[in-house]
C-alpha cells in the first residue's frame, strides 16, 4: 500500500471508529445497570518515529471508550484504559489494524 493510500484508509478508520465507539460507549454507560469492566492494556507500536506514536496515542485518546494513560518508549507501546474489557482482543486487534498499520506506512522507520 502507498502512502496516499494508508493516509485515506487511517483518516476512514478514524472517522468510523469515532462514530461507532462513540454510540458503543454511550449504549455502554446508559443502558447497562452493571457498570462495564474498565480494565487497561498495552499496546505496542514498534518502529514508529515519534511524530507517528504521538498521532496514534491521541487517536486512540479521542476514539471513545479507549485512552492513552502512558507512553513507554523504553518498550514501544501505549499503556491504554478501556471502558470495557469484557472483549479486550478485538480492541486491541481494531486498534492494531485500523491505526498502526497504516501509521507504520505514514511514520514508520522504512518510510
Amino acid at each position: 500500500m502507498n502512502r496516499p493510500g494508508a493516509l485515506a484508509i487511517l483518516v476512514w478508520h478514524f472517522l468510523s471508529a469515532m462514530i461507532v465507539s462513540a454510540w458503543m460507549t454511550s449504549r455502554t454507560i446508559l443502558m447497562h445497570s452493571d457498570a462495564p469492566d474498565r480494565g487497561y492494556a498495552r499496546l505496542a507500536y514498534g518502529d514508529l518515529d515519534e511524530a507517528g506514536v504521538m498521532l496514534l496515542a491521541a487517536m486512540v485518546t479521542l476514539t471513545p471508550g479507549t485512552s492513552t494513560i502512558d507512553i513507554d518508549t523504553e518498550r514501544n507501546e501505549l499503556l491504554l484504559h478501556v471502558l470495557d474489557t469484557r472483549d479486550m482482543e478485538t480492541v486491541l486487534d481494531e486498534l492494531q489494524r485500523d491505526f498502526l498499520q497504516p501509521l507504520k506506512i505514514l511514520f514508520g522507520e522504512n518510510r
